[in-house]
C-alpha cells in the first residue's frame, strides 16, 4: 500500500507491493526495540473490542445490495473491480459523514479511480507518472488526486489469502492518504513528512473506516469482531516492511506489530486520533530494527525448529520466569495424558503433573516460513510463541491463578509479550531480532493459534484484544499481566 507524491519537483515511489507474491506468499518484515509505558489503547476490556461485543459470523459484501456505480477507467466490470467500487462508494460515505463532524471540512472524492492489469497490456497512471506493467500494488497519487488498484494480481491476492475484506482494508488505506492531503495541516501533514507518519495515518483512517462496517452502517459490507476482524488484522502481516529496516527509510511503512496498533487506534478511537500520529509519537513506539548480524540476515532472522533451538528456549523461559514460577515445569516429547486439562497442539500444559508436551514435528512446521505461496509456516518466534504460551500457563498455576476462560487466554498472551520483550536481551542462546514480533501477531491471530489460549486451548474470540494483551505484556511487564487479567 503506498501513494504517490511530489516532492519538490521530483516523484517519490512508496514501497509497492509487487514483492509478496513472488516471495512467500506471507511477506517478511521487522520488530524489536521498543519503548513506552503504558498500553496505548488503555485498559483492555476482554470481553468487548474497543466497546463492541465480540461476535462471530458474516464477514464480507452483503447480499442483495446493487454495486456502486461510480466512474472508473479501465475496469473489466469484473468481481474485483464490483469489490473495489464497493469499498470506494463505502469509504465515501463513511468520510462524508467524519469529515464535517470531526474536523468541520466538507469531503471531495477523489478525481479519478483507475483499475488495471499488472499482467495486461501497460497504463500510464497518477498524471502519466507511473507505468502499470507489473506493478501489483493500489495507491493514492496527489499528482491528480486518484486512486488506482491492480485488479489482475493484488487484489485476488488479498481475496484468496484474507477475503475480501483485505481489499476493503487496503483501499481505505488509500483513501486515507487522500484524507491526508484534503486536511492537510489538520493532519500535520506537509511534503516533508516522512513515509512512516503518513502510512500508520493511513492505516489508523482505515481502522476508523473499519469500525463502521463493523457496527453495520456500511451499505455493502459487514464484519464480525471476531473471526472477520481476525482476519483483516492479519493482513497487516501481509503488507508490513520486510525485514531488517529501519522505521526512518524513505518509503517505510512499519512492522505488523506497529501497524496493528495504528490500525487497532483508528477502530477504538477514530479518526481525530489519527491526525495524531506524529514523528514524535511513531518514535516512543517503534518496533522496527535490523538484524543481529550477516548470519541472522541471511537466514532471514529464523532459527532452524530443532531439538537444539527449543532447548534454548526452554532455557530462556526458566530463566525470564525464575521468580514467577521457581518450580519450573519439565518438557517432553511424548504426548502424555492429563487429567485436568484437553490435549492441545502442538504444545500441550498438564497441569497436575507440571509437565510440557511438544510436537517437534508440528512445531516445525509453524516454524518454517512458506516459500512462495506454498506451506503454512509462519517463523521461528511463532513456534517459539507456542511454547511460551504453555510456559505462562505454568507461571500462572505457579500463582495460583485459574488457567481456564478468556482471563486466562488472555493473560497467556501477556505473558508470551512480557517474555518476548525480555529477548531484546540475548538469553540462554535466544535473542529477539528482525520480524519475530511479526511472527508472533501473524500467529495469535490464527484460529488454532495458542499464544492467547487457555489450558485447553480454548482462544480469546477476539484477535483485536490477543494483540493488545500481547503488547501490553511487552510493554509493561508481568505484573501488569497478572493485575489486569485476575
Amino acid at each position: 500500500m503506498g501513494r504517490e507524491r511530489m516532492n519538490t519537483g521530483s516523484r517519490r515511489r512508496v514501497a509497492m507491493l509487487v514483492a509478496m507474491a513472488a516471495s512467500v506468499g506471507l511477506v517478511t518484515g521487522c520488530s524489536t526495540k521498543v519503548a513506552g509505558a503504558a498500553s496505548p489503547l488503555g485498559q483492555l476490556d476482554a470481553g468487548s473490542v474497543a466497546g463492541l461485543p465480540v461476535t462471530n459470523g458474516a464477514s464480507g459484501p452483503r447480499s442483495g445490495i446493487a454495486d456502486a456505480t461510480l466512474p472508473v477507467t479501465g475496469s473489466d466490470g469484473g468481481e474485483m473491480d464490483k469489490l473495489a467500487l464497493n469499498t470506494l462508494a463505502d469509504v465515501n460515505d463513511y468520510w462524508t459523514q467524519q469529515l464535517p463532524a470531526v474536523f468541520n471540512k466538507q469531503f471531495r472524492p477523489v478525481s479519478k479511480l483507475t483499475s488495471y492489469d499488472s499482467d495486461g497490456p501497460n497504463q500510464r497512471v497518477c498524471a502519466g507518472k507511473v507505468d502499470t506493467k507489473g506493478v501489483a500494488n493500489a495507491f493514492y497519487c496527489n499528482l491528480d488526486n486518484s486512486v488506482s488498484w491492480d485488479r489482475g494480481q493484488l487484489l485476488p491476492l488479498l481475496t484468496q489469502k484474507f477475503g475480501p475484506l483485505a481489499v476493503t482494508m487496503v483501499l481505505a488505506h488509500e483513501m486515507g492518504h487522500a484524507i491526508q492531503y484534503q486536511l492537510g495541516p489538520l493532519s500535520g501533514v506537509n511534503q516533508g513528512t516522512p513515509s512512516i507518519v503518513l502510512e500508520q495515518q493511513a492505516d489508523c483512517y482505515a481502522g476508523g473506516f473499519m469500525r463502521f462496517v463493523a457496527e453495520g452502517k456500511a451499505k455493502h459490507f459487514e464484519m464480525s469482531t471476531g473471526d472477520g476482524l481476525n482476519k483483516v488484522l492479519a493482513t497487516t502481516f501481509f503488507v508490513r516492511d520486510t525485514p531488517g529496516g529501519s522505521f526512518t527509510d524513505e518509503s517505510a511503512h512499519g512492522s505488523a506489530f506497529d501497524r496493528v496498533f495504528a490500525f487497532q487506534a483508528g477502530f477504538a478511537d477514530g479518526p481525530k486520533r489519527c491526525s495524531q500520529i506524529s514523528p514524535s509519537e511513531i518514535k516512543s513506539r517503534v518496533t522496527e530494527t535490523g538484524f543481529v548480524d550477516a548470519k541472522d540476515s541471511a537466514k532471514g532472522g529464523n532459527a532452524t525448529i530443532d531439538d537444539k533451538s527449543l532447548g534454548h528456549v526452554q532455557d530462556a523461559l526458566k530463566q525470564v520466569f525464575s521468580k514467577q514460577a521457581p518450580n519450573a515445569p519439565s518438557f517432553s516429547s511424548s504426548g502424555a495424558t492429563c487429567s485436568d486439562a484437553k490435549p492441545t497442539s502442538p504444545v500441550a500444559y498438564c497441569p497436575s503433573s507440571n509437565v510440557i508436551s511438544l510436537d517437534l514435528a508440528k512445531l516445525k512446521e509453524i516454524g518454517t516460513p512458506a516459500k512462495k505461496g506454498q506451506g503454512k509456516g509462519i517463523g521461528d518466534f511463532a513456534a517459539f510463541g507456542e511454547v511460551a504460551s504453555r510456559y505462562a500457563l505454568a507461571v500462572q498455576k505457579a500463582n495460583n491463578l485459574p488457567l481456564e476462560g478468556t482471563e486466562a487466554a488472555l493473560r497467556t498472551s501477556c505473558l508470551v509479550g512480557y517474555w518476548g520483550a525480555a529477548m531484546k536481551t540475548p538469553t540462554a542462546g535466544v535473542r529477539l531480532t528482525a520480524g519475530d514480533l511479526d511472527k508472533a501477531i501473524a500467529e495469535l491471530l490464527t484460529a488454532t493459534s495458542l499464544i492467547a489460549a487457555d489450558v485447553n486451548g480454548t482462544p480469546a474470540a477476539a484477535g483485536f484484544t490477543r494483540v493488545e494483551a500481547f503488547r501490553i505484556g511487552f510493554l509493561q511487564g508481568a505484573n501488569t499481566c497478572t493485575q489486569q487479567f485476575s
